[in-house]
């Protein structure tokens, strides 16, 4: 059963509803002038070098344009190539183009605005990723008014595709993080991605523990790729980069706001099949996230808390409301099994059992877990180890997240 929405107290209604969401203004700075644009300068700017992903750029950074209308220009004119090079009073002909988007086109080729974007985004070791291209996330593009274009530091991998989101609130206690963490690292273990939003608290222990079971997790910004918020993330987000990838829809030295979260969290819940809350009150913005899940079809989780506690008022009215009560990574395991694909499972228990930092107890351990649950008397007999030391190794094995203890003195493999 889905959960049912929240109210309206957590404000998703004034931002889904908002023109402001769905034309959003990254340059509201940029004044556009209503200046003849010559043909010979929109000419100009194909010779040097435009190609149709810098051309899509050059129309996302448009003010007001916003996605859903730049879809109705390629869609109208064939290509963003060609809409960069239509004249303005051509574009305004276009149903829902006003005269100040048709003349920031021209203005944004004029003035070089693309190519400065670009140089800056490559200074970081940026790249674009376009609605059109193969790694843009299947998931993703099937939420309304999806991004155009993404900013990326990092890969966008094949397996990024089976993505779970964990979001919370930024004022958690320590049995949040503790959640957060584990359940971070549980899921990457599953072969999993995480995907979250770079915040303080919650978010940032879903990724710690991503990172922490050498697994993939993806963090989406509310600022520029050259603007990490909070700042004192920059090295996590590096490294994040090097297991994952940092992704924002803003360019690169835009500034957070509260204006610019809600984008930030449609894109954290359409990445993810499914959203875990670990920890938030009945205003966070973790139950925006959720909501927003919740209208793009996705199963929601959340992870109960104290009752007398009001970080946890939010994710305990989530589970009386429908979502799925999860107290272990198995819980939404269990939930979301039939998305992978059916070899991944073999592929997971192959790569743990070759893992060169495995003792040959451990890799012993893992491969005769590898054909299923066994308790203790079970794994004696198989592995021929001795108590202390099949112990020993299980032990190991469990603070490495590799395998579970279940009730009775079973285990199985993560």
């Amino acid at each position: 059963m889905q959960p049912k929405r929240l109210p309206t107290q957590c404000g998703l209604a004034s931002y889904t509803k908002s023109a402001h969401l769905r034309n959003p203004s990254f340059h509201p700075s940029l004044r556009i002038h209503r200046l003849p644009i010559r043909r010979s300068q929109l000419s100009r700017a194909i010779q040097r070098g435009m190609n149709e992903d810098d051309a899509v750029l050059a129309l996302h950074l448009v003010p007001n344009l916003g996605p859903m209308r730049i879809r109705r220009l390629i869609s109208h004119f064939g290509s963003a190539l060609a809409c960069v090079q239509t004249a303005p009073e051509v574009l305004r002909t276009v149903p829902g183009i006003q005269t100040a988007c048709a003349y920031g086109i021209g203005q944004v080729i004029r003035d070089g605005v693309w190519e400065k974007e670009l140089e800056r985004l490559h200074s970081l070791g940026g790249w674009i990723l376009t609605h059109t291209d193969p790694r843009y996330p299947r998931a993703l593009s099937h939420i309304p008014n999806a991004p155009i274009l993404i900013e990326v530091l990092g890969n966008i991998l094949e397996e990024d595709q089976h993505a779970i989101g964990i979001v919370g609130s930024r004022e958690c206690s320590f049995y949040g993080i503790n959640c957060a963490r584990t359940f971070g690292a549980d899921l990457a273990n599953a072969r999993w991605t995480v995907v979250s939003g770079l915040a303080r608290g919650i978010d940032t222990a879903a990724h710690r523990g991503a990172l922490a079971a050498k697994g993939r997790t993806i963090a989406v910004l509310g600022s520029g790729l050259g603007k990490i918020y909070p700042s004192e993330n920059r090295d996590l987000a590096e490294k994040i980069a090097c297991h994952g990838a940092v992704l924002s829809e803003f360019p690169v030295d835009y500034p957070p706001s509260p204006q610019t979260f809600p984008y930030r969290n449609r894109i954290v819940a359409g990445l993810g099949r499914g959203i875990l809350v670990v920890e938030a009150g009945l205003k966070s913005g973790a139950l925006i996230t959720a909501n927003l899940a919740l209208d793009y079809g996705r199963q929601i989780f959340s992870i109960p808390g104290p009752i007398d506690k009001a970080t946890s008022r939010g994710t305990n009215q989530l589970i009386q409301d429908g979502a799925k009560l999860a107290t272990c990574a198995e819980d939404i395991l269990d939930e979301l099994e039939y998305l992978l694909p059916p070899a991944l499972g073999l592929s997971k228990a192959t790569d743990k059992q070759n893992d060169p930092s495995l003792t040959a107890a451990e890799t012993c351990i893992l491969r005769t877990l590898a054909g299923g649950e066994l308790d203790i008397e079970s794994l004696v007999e198989h592995t021929k180890l001795s108590v202390a030391d099949l112990s020993s190794a299980l032990l190991c094995l469990e603070l490495q997240h590799r395998i579970k203890v279940l009730p009775g003195g079973w285990y199985r493999i993560l």
